[in-house]
């Protein structure tokens, strides 16, 4: 039988998480209805905090990330190059600032990004390919901005992410790495963010860090007495 103190640790993990619909009906949404990448929910937070209205955005690779940016950033250009899931998010997915392109082998994946000739504050590797994408990322990458590489755990059994991260870090980018769970999944991954030295992207908010996901000092002064009070912990001091 659980205790009272890990019924509230689930309890949270579904309702503030959304994690049990998240993995049931394998969507990426939050506790709203809102779409979030397949990231871990340590770097989703992290990068909540920002403000990205002025910001382009590239992605290696389609998702519930591509809704995400598209609420967020000025522009977001996805790369695809699976048809079924082409055909499948050009039917639930649509933006005004969002464009979704396929491509085959033929084009050369790495090398869309290249297209247009634009820099981007914001590029996402999460597609196939990863050090190919790494090595053309880091030439489009725009004064301040970050390189976002998913699943970088896969570096300890993987040359591809071996060289991707290599390639990142050669480029004298600043590597955080976000351990944690993520949608969809019953166990820990690693999303890793790779800054520039002068990234200093504005927050939404006055302070910084915010409030997470069931962190308890969002609640008042009430809320957080009734909540320890049932767990039989004295109230944090407040200083």
């Amino acid at each position: 039988m659980y205790s009272e103190r890990f019924q509230q640790f689930i309890e949270m993990w579904q309702k503030d998480f959304a994690i049990e619909r998240s993995m049931n009906e394998k969507v990426c949404l939050d506790r709203d209805g809102n779409p979030i990448p397949w990231y871990t929910y340590p770097a989703i937070e992290y990068m909540s905090q920002f403000d990205y209205r002025d910001k382009k955005v590239f992605e290696f690779g389609t998702g519930y990330s591509s809704m995400y940016w598209a609420q967020r950033a000025q522009k977001v250009i996805s790369i695809e190059d699976k048809p079924e899931w082409f055909a499948k998010f050009s039917q639930e997915f649509s933006a005004p600032n969002w464009q979704m392109r396929y491509c085959d082998e033929k084009q050369g994946y790495e090398n869309t990004i290249l297209q247009d000739g634009e820099k981007y504050e914001v590029i996402i590797i999460d597609g196939k390919r990863r050090a190919e994408c790494a090595e053309k990322a880091v030439q489009c990458l725009a004064d301040g901005g970050m390189i976002i590489l998913d699943d970088s755990d896969r570096v300890n059994t993987s040359l591809e992410y071996y060289n991707a991260i290599k390639i990142l870090r050669q480029a004298d980018l600043l590597q955080v790495d976000f351990y944690g769970f993520c949608p969809m999944n019953n166990y820990t991954k690693t999303t890793s963010i790779f800054f520039a030295r002068n990234f200093n992207f504005k927050s939404l908010h006055e302070v910084q860090p915010i409030n997470g996901w069931g962190n308890i000092w969002s609640m008042s002064r009430k809320q957080r007495k009734q909540f320890f009070h049932k767990q039989q912990y004295p109230v944090p001091d407040e200083d």
